[in-house]
């Protein structure tokens, strides 16, 4: 792919973060930044001009990804819910919506194994899940509960990797399910 020029630096860094994603899932982490650069539309240059290296794009593709399922547990808040566990029920929302489409939920998974095996990248995995576990302690449910509940939502999230597709019924039934048991009281 040529240079897209014009393309905005916000475009641009995010067309390099996309196009890391896909050499990661592809060639894991030792692929070159030239490959990176290459399906970006930028030069080698251009794509060091917006991150200091492999290490630099690598740690800013875990925290995108991670920032993206943030956002999208964000977003599956019901607004008319002020009851204990908001928050873990708009984390099994969002999770289990990311593996109905089981193929994305692959590429996905494939990506953060290959992200996962370097060190200073898994230490934002760590960091962004002991975020995780203090904010949905702090939602209001029981220990047992929420632990059960977010336990069952991470398991299906990761069912794809293997292969073990559920079906959209068996996901909304499961869905359901895991949403009643945060309504305590």
């Amino acid at each position: 792919m040529g240079r897209t020029a014009g393309r905005d630096p916000d475009r641009t860094r995010r067309a390099i973060l996309d196009a890391a994603a896909q050499v990661v899932r592809e060639r894991g982490t030792s692929a070159p930044l030239d490959e990176v650069a290459r399906r970006a539309g930028v030069s080698k240059g251009g794509l060091l001009y917006h991150f200091s290296g492999k290490d630099d794009l690598l740690h800013a593709l875990a925290a995108d990804f991670l920032e993206r399922f943030r956002a999208a547990v964000l977003a599956a808040v019901d607004p008319d819910d002020d009851a204990p566990g908001r928050l873990v029920r708009a984390y099994v929302r969002a999770s289990i919506e990311e593996a109905l489409d089981s193929a994305t939920a692959r590429e996905s998974l494939a990506l953060l194994a290959h992200l996962a095996a370097v060190p200073a990248v898994a230490q934002v995995g760590r960091e962004d899940s002991q975020r995780w576990d203090a904010e949905l302690r702090a939602d209001g449910l029981p220990d047992d509960v929420r632990t059960l509940v977010v336990a069952a939502a991470d398991g299906v999230s990761a069912q794809p990797l293997w292969g073990a597709d559920a079906s959209a019924a068996e996901l909304t039934a499961l869905r359901d399910r895991l949403l009643a048991m945060t309504r305590v009281g």
